[in-house]
This record gives structure tokens, sequence and C-alpha cells, in this order.
């Protein structure tokens, strides 16, 4: 008989049903590695929710890593006892996701503390101040753009004298009044300048457009973790020419964050990191934990939970691509968490819309922790406890 003909009698003629030869295949774990849901969704006709989308659609790949990070957000990581820390890198409040995402997130009680670049914050207070914000092109001359008195970060476009520089003067006017004239950390900076843009929201007749105006509201820490790094930095060195008294202290910055996740591992609940792009906040937000165990010698463990967004590769060697498996080695996951970790290879303009839809449609409102109001008190067990293993 000849080898195809062979070959062909080998198989049943329901192809569908597995051959003999194959049933009798030693294949111990085969089970295991396929009892995950078959790929096979629904054609989609337009109809469906957003949230049902994710759940049903976003089946592999990054997909079913945003995917997995929305159902972690929602499923564990809002939990009552869960204190969610969130760090922001990117230009993010300029392309408008400041208004359409975080500050929904806020005003739901999803975030509990934040670490962002100054920028982020700066560029903020145009939308409390009513300064607008323009969609605009990549490819523009920006020689012409210069001429014309037009900054541009990356498509978003934004008046140099009618904005920037009118941002500028309004910051210095505040920055030089009796309240600033002392020491403080960056959330209390950004707090007495959040109760600014609440007002200036209420005078401009805006409602919800400013991170540092519904991070006031809410009690929520705003952090930098570079507080010279940004125009609100600018600002700040620029008054201290002229005698003022302002001083920024990292040192109060470090503490207080490290106090958070303290409190939050003493308390019996777990802590929860959301990282939004890499760079230096991310860093500041992790290392709250070597802050901890390293440098406090307090014995702990790591954050309980772990999502980032990020379009940086890990090989490079840079943070913003460092994998939470290589944070176990620092100290700053735990590495029981692992399989509550995970990495979004995609744009945060694309995954945080999608991420705050998801959470608002699955999860109800938290109540607020009001973390800024509890820095005295956070800071009063931090001190102790540490004095505590270090007599």
């Amino acid at each position: 008989m000849p080898k195809k003909a062979k070959t062909q009698r080998r198989y049943r003629e329901d192809l569908s049903e597995m051959p003999d030869w194959l049933k009798k295949k030693k294949c111990p774990d085969r089970d295991k590695y396929l009892s995950g849901r078959r790929i096979l969704p629904r054609n989609l006709t337009g109809k469906e929710k957003l949230v049902d989308v994710v759940d049903d659609a976003f089946l592999a790949y990054n997909s079913a890593r945003l995917k997995e990070g929305c159902q972690l957000f929602t499923g564990k990581m809002l939990e009552p006892d869960v204190t969610v820390g969130m760090s922001f890198a990117g230009a993010l409040t300029p392309a408008g996701l400041g208004c359409s995402s975080i500050v929904p997130l806020i005003k739901a009680g999803f975030v509990d503390w934040i670490v962002a670049t100054g920028a982020n914050l700066y560029h903020d207070m145009h939308f409390a101040l009513n300064y607008p914000v323009h969609v605009g092109r990549h490819n523009l001359d920006d020689t012409e753009l210069r001429a014309n008195d037009i900054v541009r970060i990356y498509d978003v476009l934004v008046g140099y004298s009618d904005c920037l520089m009118a941002t500028d003067e309004i910051l210095r006017s505040i920055l030089v009044r009796p309240e600033f004239q002392k020491e403080m950390g960056t959330a209390e900076l950004h707090h007495l300048l959040g109760r600014y843009c609440a007002e200036w929201e209420r005078k401009a007749g805006l409602k919800d457009v400013s991170v540092l105006a519904a991070a006031y509201r809410a009690g929520v820490p705003c952090y930098t973790s570079s507080p010279g790094d940004s125009t609100i930095g600018m600002n700040v060195a620029g008054v201290e020419l002229r005698g003022n008294k302002l001083r920024v202290n990292p040192s109060i910055d470090v503490n207080e964050t490290t106090a958070y996740v303290l409190a939050a591992k003493r308390a019996g609940g777990k802590s929860a990191v959301v990282l939004w792009g890499g760079g230096s906040p991310k860093n500041f937000m992790l290392q709250t934990e070597p802050q901890i165990q390293e440098v406090l010698r307090i014995k702990e463990y790591g954050q309980d939970y772990f999502l980032q967004v990020t379009d940086a590769r890990p090989d490079t060697g840079g943070l913003s691509g460092a994998t939470p498996s290589e944070a176990v080695s620092w100290g700053k996951v735990d590495p029981d968490s692992l399989p509550d970790a995970v990495v979004c290879y995609t744009d945060t303009t694309i995954a945080m819309p999608i991420l705050t839809h998801y959470a608002l449609a699955r999860h109800k409102p938290r109540k607020p922790k009001r973390l800024y109001d509890q820095r005295p008190r956070m800071m009063e067990a931090l001190t102790r406890e540490y004095f505590a293993h270090n007599p």
C-alpha cells in the first residue's frame, strides 16, 4: 500500500475526533497547560459595551495583559483594605488624561496617593485656570510655531504667552504668599496649590477638570520625585532669588510615602501600585519598600499588587522597562505576589481611558482614605517603629 494511503488510514473519518495514536501519547501536564479559556470570541456587532469587549475580545498579547490589569485593579486592588498608589510619567495632563481619567479615578476613591512628574501637575494648572490647550499635529514646522508664540508637545499645542507665561505669572504670585513661607514637602506644596486650583475651577464655572483640585478635595497627597524638574520647581527657584522662604524638602516626601505603605501593612491591609509609564515617579513609588527594609531596617516583604503600563523594553537596563520579577530582587515586590503582577506594553493614552471606564463600570466607588489628613499620625507610627528596630 502506498505510504500516503497508510498515513491517511491512521485518521478516522470524523476529523474532529482525536486519533487513537494521539490519545495514547503520554502528556501528564497537558490538561494543565490547556486549562485556559478557549479562544472563540463572538463576532463584534458595534452594540457591545466597552467592558464586555475587554472581557470577551482582549484575549491575547497586550490586549490580554490590559484585560488582566483591568481585572486585577477592580478585583483585588480596589478592596477596602488596599492602599493604592499611582505614578504618572509622560505628558499626560496636556493630552487631556487628567480630565478624562485621573480626576474620575480620584473622585471614585480608586487612588489614595500619587507620584507624578512636576510637568504633569504644572500643565494641570492650565485647565484649572481655563487656559486652552489645543489638538494639533506632530509634523508641523517648529520654527513657524516658535515664530507664532506656540509650543508643541508632540501633537498638542499650547500658547506660549497666553498660557505658559500667564500660568507662571500667577504661580509666582501664589508662591510668595504667607502660607508658603516655610519648609515643606511636595504633598503640602501641591495641596496648597490644589486649593487655588479648586477656586479657579469654581470661578470659571468649570467642574472636575484639574487633578490638583480633585486631589485637594479628596485628601489625596500628590508628590513629585524631582521637585526642581518642572516649571513649578523653576518658579520656586526663581522667587527664592528674591528672598522667598519656601524650601522643598525631599526627605519629607520619602518618609511620608513610606509611612503610607507601612501603615497599610500594619493595619492588616495590603499595598498596591499602578504605574503609568516609568521613570522617576515609578522608582519613587517603589522605593518605599526598600526604604522600609533596607534603610529603616523594619521587617517587610514588598508590594502586594503591581500593575504597569509602559512602552519601555526591559533589556536596555532602564527602570522604565524593569519587570516586577526584577523588582522582587530589590524587595520592592513580594515574591508571593507575582501572580498579581501585570505589565502591559502599550501607550498610556490608550490604556488609561480603558482601565478608568472599566473600573467605574465594574466597581462601586470606595470611601476616600484621605491620606493627606493622616500624615502626622502615620509619620508618628513610622518613627516609633523605626526607633524600636534601631535603638
